[in-house]
């Protein structure tokens, strides 16, 4: 058996299983809501009619229990029986092909973490992808036509993968900057279920290794990421600088794309939704649901990049803070980016969604709480555009191209003269 044969039998009875246990969770979920419901009904009869009414809840509450427990089983079991007997001969290992892997890359962000220790299959490491295809560091080198020796390392976001650059199929920013700066440009795909900083050491172990067996050498790393992508970057740099890997004196240029530095204001709202949802009865399974959200999305509630933030720590406590400040890479040239939905983000609307998931205090790193560090005359804003407009935008590749080619100064010239 191949490994490609090997690779898509398994990925296909994990799905296979896990939609049957799914299905069963959601079914178990639906009962514990029709069963506190009932309960309410049946206490509001109670104080009307009596005990009279005792048989007929024991009898409904039997025949209720009963039709979803039988509903919840067969789903489970169909999953298990999948597991060992279903196949898609001749298809594709669905995470080397485009629909596959954002379905699995929707997938990681959400439950990620669980997939790590239940089903690694669906799972994976963080790997470098040419053309969907897993490569090593240590073969990369047999995949580029012509390295460089400036390298641009791009990271995609939350629940996405590296097929996301190609946003509406136009040019993707990698793409570009091959073309007109003659860079050797690489896509990296992660598990973003992940916490960030479990993240950030693995980008940091596989730059390392790309430095060391990359064919030519690297004289100019830069690193460019899409939301939670940037963070996992600044993550990797903390890292690499604390532990003393050689890979981060080769960073020139850090460039974060809508990334919430200060935390995002839908995790903040979900945190404190799925606390308030687990006390009532009739909304418990759905607080439940919302508490089984990765450890990666339970990280931008405050833009959490190291261990400290989350280990030993209670996920769900509602006055849980992020204990320790990141600083910038000394050496490097930081960017970022931000959107607005408005075409100000002085507007009433756009304070409030930013450009639909992130703040733009956010994105810039400051506010009244918290500063990284950047320098606001290296940044972008782009109004009028949403979270994922960044992914692939006209005004943003102006930026990226003129910010790896140059230095900050230099840049802001350039900037000028266009104007």
């Amino acid at each position: 058996m191949s490994e490609q044969t090997y690779q898509r039998k398994a990925e296909v009875r994990a799905l296979a299983r896990l939609a049957g246990d799914e299905l069963g969770g959601a079914v178990d979920g639906i009962a514990s809501v029709h069963r506190a419901i009932a309960g309410r009904v049946f206490a509001a009869v109670r104080f009307g009619v009596g005990p009279a009414a005792a048989p007929v809840e024991v009898v409904h509450d039997a025949i209720t229990d009963g039709v979803y427990r039988i509903v919840s089983g067969t789903a489970v079991a169909a999953g298990r029986l999948a597991e060992r007997t279903v196949d898609l001969p001749g298809a594709e290992v669905p995470s080397r092909t485009v629909f596959g892997a954002g379905f699995l890359g929707a997938l990681q962000g959400l439950i990620g973490d669980d997939l790590e220790e239940l089903r690694p299959i669906l799972a994976g490491p963080m790997t470098l992808r040419v053309d969907g295809d897993p490569v090593s560091p240590e073969q990369i080198g047999n995949h580029v036509a012509r390295p460089s020796s400036r390298v641009v390392v791009f990271l995609h976001g939350l629940v996405e993968t590296e097929h996301a650059w190609r946003l509406g199929g136009r040019t993707s920013y990698a793409e570009g900057i091959e073309q007109d700066l003659g860079y050797s440009t690489l896509q990296i795909r992660y598990n973003s279920g992940l916490h960030i900083s479990e993240n950030a050491r693995q980008l940091s172990d596989l730059l390392e290794r790309l430095v060391a067996h990359w064919p030519v050498e690297i004289e100019q790393l830069s690193l460019v990421g899409h939301s939670m992508g940037g963070l996992i970057a600044r993550g990797a740099c903390f890292d690499a600088s604390e532990s003393g890997k050689g890979w981060v004196r080769k960073v020139r240029h850090l460039v974060c794309l809508g990334s919430p530095h200060l935390g995002a204001p839908l995790e903040q709202f979900v945190h404190y939704a799925s606390a308030a949802l687990v006390r009532v009865p009739e909304t418990r399974p759905f607080g439940h649901l919302l508490r089984r959200r990765s450890a990666g999305i339970r990280d931008l509630r405050q833009g959490s990049l190291v261990d400290e933030d989350w280990r030993d720590a209670d996920t769900d406590d509602l006055t849980r803070r992020a204990i320790r400040e990141v600083p910038l890479l000394d050496g490097a040239d930081h960017y970022f980016v931000t959107a607005c939905v408005t075409r100000s983000p002085r507007h009433p609307l756009g304070r409030i969604i930013g450009d639909g998931l992130v703040l733009t205090p956010s994105a810039a790193g400051r506010n009244r709480a918290r500063r990284i560090g950047f320098d606001d005359a290296n940044g972008l804003h782009v109004p009028a555009a949403n979270h994922f407009s960044l992914l692939n935008h006209h005004a943003v590749y102006e930026k990226l191209r003129r910010w790896l080619s140059t230095d900050p100064e230099t840049a802001v010239a350039l900037d000028e003269a266009a104007e």
